[in-house]
C-alpha cells in the first residue's frame, strides 16, 4: 500500500490516509487500498481507526480524477461503496479528525462511528459549487446525524462547520489538541475494547437495522449472547465483585 498506511495491533487497526502532498485528496487508489483494510477488517475483526497524514484529514475526492468521470463512473458507486462497507465493519470505526474534512473526506468521517476532531477542523460538503452532488453517503446520512435544518444548509447552502460547530451538534464526539488526537482515538478504542468484543459487534449490526426489523433482531441477537461463554464469565465475575463488597 502507498496511499494508505495500515498500523496493525492485536484488538485494533490504524489506517492512516498518506497523500499529504494533495491534502489526502480520495483517489481511485486510495479506495482500492480502503477496501483492501476492510477485507482484513472483516476477516479479522478489529476496533479501526481512520486518520491522514500531515495535519489534514482528507480534503475531499481527487478532482482531477473527478472531473473526468463520466456517468457509468458514478453508477458504479466508486466512493459511495467504500464508505458503505466501512460503515457496515463489524467492529466501531473512529476517525480522528484534524484539519480539513471536506467532500469525500467529510463523507469518509461520516460513514465512521465516531469522530474526534481538533480546534483546526472544518467539515462540510461543497459538492454543489462543483456541479455534482454529496452522493457518497452524506444527502442521507447527514441528516441523521445533525438533524435536517442543519444538513440542508451544509448540502444546499455550502456551510463549513468549524469544530465548535460541529461538537456543538454532536458530529464531533470531542474535541482535542492536535498532540493528543491519537491518544483522544487510543482511549475511546481502549473502552470500547473493554466491552465483550460478540457483544459489541452484534449491538452495533442491531442499532443499523432497519425499523421494521426489531424487535427481533434484538430477541435473536440477545440469543446469541445468552449463549456465550463470555456472557457467562463476565456476570460471574460481577456477581463475585458484588458479593465481596457486602
Amino acid at each position: 500500500m502507498s496511499a494508505v498506511e495500515l498500523e496493525p495491533s492485536h484488538d485494533r487497526i490504524v489506517i492512516r490516509l498518506n497523500r499529504p502532498e494533495v491534502r489526502n485528496a480520495i483517489d481511485a487508489e486510495t479506495v482500492a487500498e480502503l477496501h483492501e483494510a476492510c477485507a482484513l477488517l472483516e476477516q479479522q475483526p478489529r476496533i479501526a481507526l481512520i486518520t491522514g497524514s500531515g495535519g489534514i484529514f482528507a480534503a475531499g475526492a481527487d478532482i482531477r480524477q473527478l472531473r473526468e468521470r463520466r456517468r457509468d463512473d458514478a453508477l458504479r458507486g466508486i466512493n459511495s461503496g467504500i464508505f458503505d462497507r466501512i460503515r457496515k465493519l463489524p467492529m466501531p470505526v473512529i476517525a480522528l479528525i484534524d484539519g480539513y474534512a471536506l467532500g469525500g473526506g467529510a463523507e469518509l468521517a461520516y460513514a465512521c462511528d465516531f469522530r474526534i476532531g481538533t480546534p483546526s477542523v472544518k467539515i462540510g460538503n461543497p459538492e454543489p459549487g462543483l456541479g455534482i452532488l454529496a452522493a457518497a453517503g452524506a444527502s442521507w446520512r447527514l441528516a441523521e446525524l445533525v438533524g435536517e435544518p442543519l444538513a440542508k444548509e451544509i448540502l444546499l447552502a455550502g456551510r463549513v462547520l468549524t469544530a465548535e460547530e460541529a461538537l456543538g451538534c454532536r458530529l464531533l464526539n470531542d474535541i482535542v489538541e492536535p498532540d493528543e488526537l491519537d491518544a483522544a482515538g487510543s482511549a475511546l478504542a481502549d473502552r470500547i475494547a473493554r466491552q465483550a468484543p460478540q457483544a459489541v459487534r452484534l449491538t452495533k449490526s442491531v442499532f443499523h437495522a432497519p425499523r421494521e426489523a426489531h424487535p427481533l433482531i434484538d430477541d435473536i441477537a440477545q440469543a446469541v449472547l445468552f449463549e456465550t461463554e463470555d456472557k457467562y464469565d463476565r456476570m460471574t465475575a460481577f456477581l463475585e465483585r458484588k458479593d465481596r463488597k457486602k
